[in-house]
């Protein structure tokens, strides 16, 4: 996945990549093989071989057409992950030159982490955009179902604003559809898909949480601030590649460059995802929402805490599952706002 090469593992899925978490079976598989898992009494299995590159790059292409946009310079850091398998079979057909960054698959991850969200990650990707003058840049996670895209000018575009993007798309295609975003997706993705008659609806983060929504509500598509996609057509799982297909199908059909497209979906300014390691993420959430109670408009606890502070103003404490971290997330209409209210918080957090 994303993770450093020394956490190396598997996901599960049922059929139709219908997940496995703690509540869905995860916890059970993991006191069995901590029990110790017998040796079954059945037949043996047989193992067969089958090389499915190319039905993958055939079904993609049939999701989202790209034979017909302008020509387009696209480079691609596939961070020495699956990306580097994936995308020639993919993007090789077509309108597009590929520049490939570290196409190599190696475990290993010897150039960077395969982790984009990690702004350090994407500086090789943004300076190769610069140096071969791409109309955009693609940066993919170890098992490329994250995506997250650069702009000519060789700057991060907002997962969020890319939400708003396939959200548009999609709804274009499919009206009234449901649309899923985490709850620290920017509060643009849910105004714009109401304003274009679809359905949002609001989850919790983490991918075993949307997939389930996904099935449940029918949704055609959710997005993630973490640069996951989902797409009904794609079993309702994460796709970074249908993802980049759907940004490059939009740049590819018009002739502004990707940050002018991109503009109209950037609609309010965010902190990004900042964390704090503290030794009592519950109390200090109460210090914060204590200290911002007069302020308030609402405060929800779907995922950690959010609070609505009126006029487009937010932020989200959630304390990590695995490690002594708080992690804040604030949005505000402008960055004055946004450093204001982050340098409070944080003030709070870390005493």
């Amino acid at each position: 996945s994303h993770n450093p090469a020394r956490y190396n593992g598997i996901k599960l899925c049922r059929a139709g990549a219908k997940p496995v978490g703690q509540d869905s079976g995860l916890a059970t598989i993991t006191a069995d093989v901590i029990e110790g898992v017998p040796a079954t009494d059945g037949p043996r299995g047989e193992i067969t071989t089958r090389d499915v590159l190319g039905d993958y790059a055939e079904f993609v292409r049939t999701l989202v057409d790209i034979a017909s946009i302008r020509p387009l310079s696209v480079a691609v850091d596939a961070g020495n992950g699956m990306g580097g398998h994936t995308v020639p079979a993919v993007l090789g057909p077509g309108p597009l030159t590929v520049h490939p960054l570290y196409f190599e698959l190696d475990g290993t991850f010897p150039n960077h982490e395969a982790n984009p969200l990690e702004p350090a990650n994407l500086v090789d990707l943004q300076a190769f955009v610069r140096e071969t003058g791409a109309d955009i840049g693609l940066a993919f996670d170890g098992d490329a179902d994250r995506c997250f895209v650069v702009d000519e000018r060789g700057e991060p575009v907002s997962p969020s604003a890319i939400t708003a993007l396939v959200a548009e798309r999609e709804l274009a295609a499919h009206p009234s559809s449901t649309i899923i975003h985490n709850l620290i997706t920017s509060r643009s993705v849910p105004e714009l898909v109401e304003s274009l008659g679809g359905r949002p609806v609001r989850t919790r983060v983490g991918h075993s949480f949307i997939k389930a929504l996904m099935a449940e509500t029918g949704a055609v598509f959710g997005g993630e601030h973490s640069a996951h996609y989902y797409f009904r057509e794609f079993w309702g799982a994460d796709s970074g590649m249908l993802a980049a297909l759907h940004v490059l199908a939009a740049l590819g059909s018009q002739d502004a460059p990707l940050s002018e497209l991109m503009a109209r979906y950037e609609v309010y300014a965010a902190s990004g995802e900042i964390n704090s390691t503290v030794d009592d993420a519950a109390e200090r959430t109460r210090a914060v929402v204590d200290a911002f109670a007069d302020r308030t408009v609402s405060v929800d606890r779907l995922d950690g805490v959010t609070v609505d502070l009126g006029d487009h103003a937010w932020f989200n404490l959630r304390a990590s599952n695995t490690e002594p971290l708080l992690r804040l997330n604030v949005e505000a209409p402008t960055e004055a706002d946004v450093d204001r209210l982050t340098t409070e918080i944080l003030g709070i957090v870390r005493g």
